[in-house]
């Protein structure tokens, strides 16, 4: 049985025990202190409170922070702050006056982030280790004189999550079980176009008491290393898989995706039985990039237009307007027939997504629903928002390669408004599943 390789995060610790540790404060032979509350740990997605203290009334500094990547890859950010009277600064309520970022921002450090490879994507693979971002206050007079340092360790799983790699059948991925009694509510995460697996965003919502399959379909462990077609029989399996579960309460399970694992989810949703709560965040109405198929029937991809693809002054490209209208005549055989579905829809869309037209297509799903007299449906539209609206503190991706295309493009996003819209996305993740995935209230998955 698969229990048996079932292992815990040396790393775990409890948000409640987070809460309980002192903050930590780290100081040189300046007599500076740099403070991160309520403790030098926390879990990826929290919130500390940075101080800095002992330094001279209203002296200058420079607060930086860095963390490397899983692929070797160091993201630098910075800002600059003046002390008050009493030689004190709070990142909550003190304003960045430069650097890569400019304001009251608590929390800038970690979202601003650049990488000094040009056009890298943070990457974090599994969840058992943390990452570690090294702080430091410098003198602003003293160029590279360093007057405090301390390190933010930020995991993943909370005390007694059981983490367990997954080769059941054909199926490949990362199921986290939290600690409890359950039973829980199930969800299946994907992640976006490249392969591989991510065990981010799934880990840190079973954090919040779900029973989470991070799915992985190819590139990953034996799976094919690249993708010319898909076969839905692959995530019918995953979700018959999850459902049997005694962990995972019932009847239907969830589904999380973003970018190309949309359309695949949407696909779960309207042909699978077991799927009572969908999200996609901007995701398209109809298949793309590979064939889809299930039991003879083939769903074609949406091709390209390269045509309409074009080269900014920076060479990078901007790919926003690359596939075909979904909506044409010629194309409706790649539309998802949305409207057989039976579950509840949360569209998360970004107002600045360059990667296609998420708007759009959320637009025509919407219309599709209620042409059918379906309202099962909620959608929250984030202006100036980039493609990968992902965790809270991951760091903005505006620009990177893209597995498709095989080059760089935009992805769209300004820093700041993709921070905060990141975080209010997050916090309506699990409040969408557990209203929707309750048994009491689940009636909507087709069993």
């Amino acid at each position: 049985m698969f229990m048996r390789n079932a292992s815990c995060a040396r790393f775990a610790t409890s948000r409640s025990l987070y809460k309980c540790l002192s903050g930590t404060a780290a100081s040189m032979s300046s007599g500076v202190k740099l403070r991160i509350l309520p403790s030098y740990r926390c879990l990826f997605d929290e919130l500390v409170h940075i101080k800095v203290e002992g330094l001279a009334p209203e002296q200058s500094v420079e607060v930086k922070a860095k963390v490397t990547d899983d692929k070797g890859v160091t993201f630098k950010s910075s800002g600059i702050y003046k002390a008050d009277r009493r030689g004190e600064i709070d990142l909550d309520s003190a304003p960045s006056l430069g650097g890569s970022y400019t304001g009251v921002e608590a929390m800038g450090l970690f979202w601003s982030l650049r990488p000094e490879t040009p056009h890298a994507k943070f990457v974090k693979r599994n969840a058992l280790g943390p990452c570690l971002y090294d702080l430091e206050v410098h003198s602003s007079e003293s160029q590279g004189h360093v007057l405090a340092r301390e390190t933010n360790e930020r995991g993943f799983m909370v005390e007694g999550m059981r983490r367990i790699p997954l080769k059941e059948e054909r199926i490949r991925g990362t199921l986290f079980v939290p600690p409890g009694p359950g039973p829980f509510p199930g969800v299946i995460e994907m992640g976006v176009l490249g392969g591989g697996l991510s065990e981010v965003r799934g880990c840190l919502l079973a954090n919040q008491g779900f029973v989470v399959l991070c799915l992985a379909y190819y590139g990953y462990q034996d799976l094919p290393k690249t993708m010319k077609k898909l076969d839905l029989e692959y995530f019918e399996e995953a979700i018959m898989f999850l459902r049997k579960l005694p962990e995972v309460k019932g009847p239907g399970i969830g589904v999380l995706s973003i970018s190309k694992s949309g359309d695949l989810s949407l696909s779960m949703a309207s042909y699978l039985n077991g799927v009572s709560a969908t999200v996609l965040v901007n995701s398209c109405n109809a298949n793309t990039m590979f064939p889809l198929s299930y039991k003879g029937m083939v769903i074609p991809p949406l091709t390209a237009d390269l045509k309409k693809v074009r080269t900014t002054e920076s060479g990078v490209l901007d790919v926003s307007n690359g596939l075909v209208d979904s909506m044409a005549p010629e194309n409706r055989g790649s539309l998802i027939p949305i409207e057989q579905a039976n579950c509840r829809f949360l569209f998360a869309v970004s107002g600045d997504d360059k990667n296609w037209k998420s708007g759009y297509y959320v637009e025509q799903m919407t219309k599709r629903l209620k042409d059918h007299g379906k309202h099962d449906y909620e959608v929250v539209v984030y202006p100036g928002a980039g493609h990968f609206l992902e965790v809270p503190y991951m760091p903005h991706c505006a620009t990177s390669m893209h597995a498709a295309v095989g080059n760089v493009v935009l992805f769209g996003g300004d820093p700041q408004v993709h921070a905060k819209a990141q975080e209010d996305f997050w916090r309506s993740v699990p409040v969408f599943f557990k209203k929707y995935l309750d048994n009491r209230t689940s009636k909507n998955a087709r069993l």
